[in-house]
């Protein structure tokens, strides 16, 4: 005990600054920079992407430039949902790899030799990266898929797996919804394509029967004027992105002549779009005094069920 203490009066203060000088000090001062240095370049990836967040809101599209903007992943809710993923793993990335830069280098100021603990780690290394390469395929997946913009929240998308609409997407897991309310979780590594049915526009088809003895011309005019009228509504301003196109006879089948009409919507409008069409296309040809198909009448056997 004497002996502790007639060495802690030996020591001096120069002494206590020269022992602390070196390798405490070397730790402290790393220790300080990796946080430092973290904090810096979160906050730069931080402003970055309000930065292009803020770009994208822009109100003042026309209805071609938001369905363009949609298209390309431009509008501002994918923009904004893309670029905050994109964020969140780069702060990731930043975090783990000066983590393990302060790791190393405090580890080598203690003098622990790195030589053996990194050959271990590369053999480990490559073990898990046999045990676990589907795990990370599907992280490289979901990376591309988002930086592309491949699909997002809300669009109906075909994996091939399944079809229905986008309810969540992680780098790992794709959630969608099918029409039978289905919910289904499909690794992001396991989608070799996709048909995206909400991005763009798309084209929808209406066909109109009417008799075969009809007048052809007659019909075909009765709908041009429709379409007209149809592309200049304002209920359907939006959603209808061009003047409906009327093709013509498409077909005779029997006493029945089709007439085809085309229109370019807004994608997820289609449906909407080919019923209204299909009801003033009818309308249009009652109006006109265009006769439709026979009706098919199913003779009775006249016997008592």
């Amino acid at each position: 005990m004497n002996s502790s203490i007639a060495w802690l009066e030996l020591l001096t203060r120069k002494e206590t600054w020269t022992w602390f000088s070196d390798v405490p000090l070397k730790i402290l001062l790393t220790i300080v920079l990796a946080v430092a240095t973290r904090w810096v370049l979160h906050r730069v990836i931080h402003r970055a992407v309000g930065l292009a967040i803020s770009r994208g809101e822009r109100a003042d599209r026309t209805t071609t430039q938001r369905v363009f903007a949609h298209a390309t992943g431009w509008d501002h809710d994918r923009h904004k949902q893309r670029l905050e993923t994109l964020g969140t793993i780069l702060r990731s990335a930043v975090t783990i790899v000066i983590g393990l830069i302060a790791i190393l280098t405090v580890m080598a100021l203690l003098g622990i030799p790195l030589a053996p603990l990194l050959a271990s780690a590369g053999v480990g290394g490559v073990a898990l990266g046999f045990g676990a390469q589907s795990l990370v395929k599907d992280f490289l997946s979901g990376i591309f898929m988002i930086m592309e913009d491949q699909y997002g929240v809300g669009d109906l998308i075909d994996t091939g797996v399944a079809t229905g609409t986008v309810t969540d997407v992680s780098l790992r897991i794709t959630t969608l919804r099918d029409g039978n309310g289905v919910t289904w979780h499909i690794r992001n590594g396991e989608i070799l394509r996709i048909g995206n049915r909400s991005q763009g526009w798309a084209m929808t088809m209406v066909d109109l029967p009417i008799a075969y003895d009809a007048m052809p011309e007659k019909a075909i005019r009765a709908l041009k004027e429709m379409v007209a009228a149809f592309a200049a509504d304002p209920d359907w301003d939006g959603k209808v992105l061009d003047v409906p196109e009327v093709l013509g006879v498409e077909s005779i089948v029997g006493s029945t002549m089709i007439l085809r009409v085309m229109a370019k919507c807004k994608a997820g409008e289609e449906f909407s779009v080919q019923r209204e069409l299909r009801l003033l296309g009818k309308q249009a040809l009652d109006r006109a005094g265009v006769p439709g198909p026979p009706v098919s009448v199913i003779p009775s056997s006249g016997g008592t069920p």
